[in-house]
């Protein structure tokens, strides 16, 4: 069953296509990571969903249910990218506030609110006015308020963008373990948390989906033969000589550095090993490793898209 399904979604600003043809399905209780570079749409479908804004043509049905344009949705909880508040307002004022906009009364919103300040962070700081919080702070603060109705269905646009790595590490934990409690739909450009934290993904790119798919079967689909080659920090110097030689060795196709490690793009794993083990021994080089590696998504996104749709 789906949480989420979209048909045939346009959405025009002008003469600008954001949404062409937009299909999509997000299944129930799945955490659904919504990639794409800048201008992909991954925005405009969120405010779609949220009701903030209005396709122009194509249908939608959350849970089982057709929605109509601007219709608030009391299932939904939506962040976006960087959340505005009252700047007079504590965070336990503005939790009550946004409970009483979802028909909480007094006392659950008080009681949620405390909950959910001590979930993401802020207890400490419940009774300081918004206006001096870090972008960051405020990020927490609206992922707090995005939760306060028990929304089945959580619409997160780069919930993470503006933390620190450890504020990241923090929060992707916590949207981790409501995996269970609602459907998440996440849109970011942090590839690497993506892979992470989502269980199935989808790739836009000019308003359009390009691919849907099980994390785990979009790796092994674009699983390429790779070899990892790590030389020791003494030979670092010398790493671009190292891959220049590689390049000209039987059954390798390419080969990138990444700091103290060459990515072998071979033909045939067990010949491009053996090769390799020559070319380490004729030249006398010393190596920590030499493993068989996964493509990450990142490098999965680029092959698909291209430079020109590349993720910053």
């Amino acid at each position: 069953m789906n949480a989420i399904q979209l048909a045939d979604l346009h959405k025009l600003y002008g003469s600008v296509k954001a949404l062409d043809g937009l299909d999509l399905e997000i299944p129930l209780g799945s955490v659904f990571g919504f990639l794409g570079p800048n201008g992909a749409g991954k925005t405009t479908t969120l405010r779609i969903l949220a009701g903030l804004a209005k396709a122009n043509s194509g249908t939608i049905v959350i849970n089982g249910k057709s929605v109509q344009p601007f219709t608030a949705n009391l299932e939904i909880g939506y962040l976006p990218e960087d959340p505005a508040f009252y700047p007079w307002m504590t965070p336990i004022e503005t939790l009550n506030y946004f409970g009483g906009v979802f028909g909480l009364k007094s006392s659950e919103c008080k009681t949620r609110g405390n909950e959910l300040l001590q979930m993401v962070g802020l207890k400490d700081v419940a009774k300081r006015r918004v206006g001096g919080f870090s972008r960051g702070m405020r990020q927490r603060l609206g992922l707090a308020q995005a939760l306060i109705n028990r929304p089945t269905i959580l619409l997160l646009d780069e919930p993470v963008s503006a933390l620190d790595p450890i504020g990241r590490k923090e929060v992707l934990e916590l949207i981790e373990s409501l995996r269970h409690e609602c459907t998440i739909l996440m849109s970011t450009h942090i590839l690497e948390d993506a892979e992470r934290v989502c269980d199935t993904l989808a790739i836009l790119y000019q308003g359009r989906r390009l691919l849907q798919s099980d994390r785990e079967a979009l790796m092994e689909q674009y699983a390429a033969p790779l070899l990892d080659l790590e030389l020791s920090n003494g030979q670092t110097k010398e790493l671009d000589t190292i891959a220049e030689q590689l390049k000209k060795t039987t059954g390798i196709i390419d080969v990138k550095r990444n700091g103290n490690v060459l990515r072998l793009s071979v033909r045939d794993i067990k010949t491009a090993q053996t090769e390799v083990l020559k070319e380490i021994l004729a030249h006398g080089w010393h190596f920590e490793r030499l493993d068989v590696a996964k493509p990450s998504l990142e490098e999965i996104f680029v092959k698909l898209v291209g430079v020109e749709g590349s993720i910053q």
